[in-house]
């Protein structure tokens, strides 16, 4: 697959198909770490995400799978077998279609694009270092609803037919908290989508309103202690009293989030075209 972390599209033992993203990864090895977490935390906000999992990759399968490997410019190793993490892909690779960007004309085809709005609230809160990452798809022939990749509610289709419209899901949490780093550089464009058509429909700090009062009311500290749990301590090296400090950091800093929308409101690009 694309990308700084040279993941992997698995298929697994439950039949369906995963990125997987090894523990040796180029980029670091607690990415595994803010993926799984980022992703658990965003789902709990309502926000369109993949399924997710913590996945087994045998010694055995990695030997007998040349292309399981981590490339560098004059090397080549071995992906390393264990506990790694897995974002399922949202269909059969082989017959759908996922785009990473859209034309304007098809951007606004795209039932969910208000939950831009929702991911940048998750972005600001969880640092995201990175711009936001997205994929667009469309549902397959007889499907006469939506539904959240997060498990959400069931949502008509508003046009002709179920295939007149686009669906996205958020994808990539790697660079959350900073990446390896684990600490919160905040700075005004930080998570932003590359294209501002899609925060279109914010016109306040009301458009952010719902995010809000779920990252107040959905994700208490029992809530954080339960996700932290199911983090493989090879992950983050048993390292736990870093990853508390992260969470107790991440859990400090929800009252921020109008401060970090509103620097980003006033930056230079001007990203909510319709906030006067």
């Amino acid at each position: 697959m694309r990308g700084g972390a040279q993941s992997h599209l698995m298929r697994c033992s439950d039949g369906y198909y995963y990125v997987v993203k090894f523990q040796n990864n180029p980029q670091h090895r607690r990415v595994l770490v803010n993926e799984l977490l980022g992703t658990r935390l965003a789902k709990r906000l309502g926000l369109p995400t993949t399924p997710v999992a913590v996945l087994e990759v045998s010694e055995e399968l990695i030997a007998l799978t040349p292309e399981l490997a981590i490339e560098a410019q004059r090397s080549r190793t071995r992906c390393q077998p264990g506990k790694q993490f897995g974002s399922r892909y949202p269909g059969d690779p082989r017959c759908m279609a996922l785009h990473d960007f859209l034309p304007d004309e098809q951007l606004q085809q795209v039932w969910n694009l208000h939950d831009f709005a929702g991911m940048l609230v998750f972005d600001k809160w969880t640092c995201n270092t990175n711009g936001r990452q997205t994929l667009f798809f469309r549902r397959l022939p007889g499907q006469h609803g939506r539904s959240t990749a997060a498990g959400g509610a069931v949502q008509q289709d508003t046009g002709d037919s179920p295939e007149s419209h686009y669906e996205t899901v958020m994808i990539d949490q790697g660079f959350c908290f900073n990446a390896g780093e684990w600490n919160y550089p905040d700075a005004p464009l930080r998570g932003l989508y590359t294209r501002n058509r899609v925060y279109s429909g914010v016109i306040g700090m009301e458009s952010f309103g719902p995010w809000i009062s779920r990252l107040e009311r959905s994700i208490n500290t029992s809530a954080l202690v339960e996700m932290m749990a199911e983090i493989p301590p090879e992950w983050y090296e048993d390292d736990y009293d870093a990853l508390n400090r992260l969470v107790e950091q991440l859990d400090q800093r929800r009252t921020r989030i109008p401060e970090l929308l509103l620097q980003a409101k006033r930056s230079n690009r001007q990203p909510f075209p319709n906030w006067r």
